[in-house]
């Protein structure tokens, strides 16, 4: 973890501080998927040269009828990010794109961005997130067009994860940078800590390469109606836990090392929604399971900044609708600091967590309105040599405050010597941790939500 000097930490919280009240001003919680696929997932008849792109291959449904289902299930905002392939970008243009706009004009109130699940070089998949803005069109398709590795007509001339790197490179050179996170990251995985297709090495090369663009991972991979496998995590011996990813469900794992390093990794649940589970497929629709929550106003910029800034929780089942994770230093209330952000403490401080998390009125799209069993309070340091070293506080019914729907939760703790990242998580199940998921388990019966992290940096 960094260490700053005492008065510079100190004048950079004051100020940070100053800066957050202002900015908060009209945000609120706003769900949200940044996965989505379309009919423009397209499959591809390859008995032509080149590729012939055969519409609604990989989804049936419009660009239109995905808003449609993600206003109806309680999101503000979703990303469309259909597969590439051979030549792909072309269908970008002449077809994605002017769908985009159909969709954004018959569902307004839902805020829309393009982007694609960008084809990583060397690697899997990636949501690609664009930013708004007249050159939101010409920015996505150069990019699937250049550095895409499935966009090559013929194949295997992109898997080279220098190319990635070369991607993040031009990304960052574009006057409103876009957003990627990871997609589904241990889906490949042969077993437990066994890498697949992404590994934690690739992981901090590319975001050592652009820490403000590629800025986490898909905590709660997809496809969580697939009766077989959640997530289509295939291999038995590397499932999910509790519908999340192994990276993000163990506690002092992949994610947590990543954070003890001091790096700014932000987690999020989406539906990968390509066919329904009423419709013969393996999903949910946009919102229908899981979200992903961003403390933002009703604008494309600003939501998209609190997703850079990890400003946002994911959830599954409706779980809850709102948290709120504050870690300041016992007795100065007025220093403190929100999910992305950070708390300069002088040395020999004692920190106050505070959780606070609201379980929604309404029942969830299950008719179910499930009860919140208990909420973890993780607390991680490293001092960079070692791995990260973590302490898990748990808050049952009997120790939490209940007033209304909110659930309030506090803990006091020295602050660790090396400073430290603070987060929180919670279930409907009695799991003291995340249990392997097996097939034909009922995704209703297994409901978790996550926080980011809050950075604790000690003034030297």
């Amino acid at each position: 973890m960094r260490t700053l000097p005492l008065l510079t930490l100190l004048a950079l919280a004051a100020c940070a501080d100053q800066a957050r009240a202002a900015a908060d001003d009209g945000r609120r919680w706003l769900a949200g998927d940044h996965h989505v696929h379309s009919e423009w997932s397209v499959d591809w008849d390859r008995s032509t040269t080149p590729p012939t792109p055969i519409r609604g291959g990989d989804s049936p449904y419009t660009r239109t009828r995905n808003a449609q289902q993600a206003l109806a299930h309680g999101l503000s905002w979703m990303v469309h990010t259909d597969h590439g392939g051979p030549g792909h970008s072309a269908v970008t243009r002449d077809h994605a794109w002017p769908a985009l706009l159909q969709a954004r004009r018959e569902v307004p109130s839902l805020i829309q961005f393009n982007g694609m699940e960008f084809d990583v070089p060397a690697a899997e998949h990636a949501s690609l997130i664009i930013a708004p803005g007249p050159e939101e069109r010409d920015q996505l398709i150069a990019i699937e067009r250049d550095y895409s590795r499935n966009e090559p007509l013929q194949p295997g001339g992109r898997d080279d994860g220098q190319l990635m790197l070369d991607a993040l490179a031009h990304m960052r050179t574009l006057p409103a940078p876009p957003l990627v996170f990871v997609n589904h990251p241990s889906r490949t995985a042969s077993g437990v800590g066994q890498w697949g297709d992404v590994d934690p090495a690739e992981l901090r090369a590319w975001h050592d390469a652009a820490p403000q663009i590629l800025v986490g991972m898909e905590g709660a991979p997809g496809h969580q109606a697939a009766p077989a496998h959640r997530g289509l995590y295939r291999n038995q011996a590397a499932p999910t836990f509790g519908g999340f990813d192994q990276m993000t469900a163990q506690v002092g794992g992949v994610w947590d090392t990543l954070l003890a390093e001091g790096r700014r990794f932000w987690i999020t649940a989406t539906s990968d929604s390509h066919v329904n589970l009423r419709d013969g497929g393996r999903d949910f629709d946009p919102g229908q399971y899981s979200k992903t929550y961003v403390w933002a106003r009703h604008e494309a910029e600003d939501i998209l900044e609190g997703m850079r800034a990890g400003r946002m929780f994911a959830v599954t089942g409706d779980l809850i609708d709102a948290l709120d994770l504050t870690v300041h230093a016992s007795g100065t209330a007025d220093r403190s600091a929100g999910m992305g952000e950070t708390l300069a403490v002088p040395p020999g401080a004692t920190l106050r967590v505070d959780v606070k998390v609201r379980q929604p009125t309404q029942p969830n799209f299950n008719g179910q309105r499930p009860a919140l069993h208990h909420i973890d309070v993780i607390v991680g340091t490293g001092d960079g040599e070692a791995g990260p070293q973590m302490q898990v506080e748990r808050f049952g019914p009997e120790q939490w405050k209940s007033e209304g729907q909110w659930r309030t939760v506090s803990w006091e703790l020295p602050v660790p010597q090396h400073g430290a990242f603070v987060r929180a998580r919670g279930s409907s199940t009695a799991e003291t941790t995340p249990l392997a998921d097996v097939p034909g388990e009922d995704p209703w019966q297994d409901l978790w939500f996550y926080s980011n992290p809050v950075f604790v940096e000690i003034a030297r």
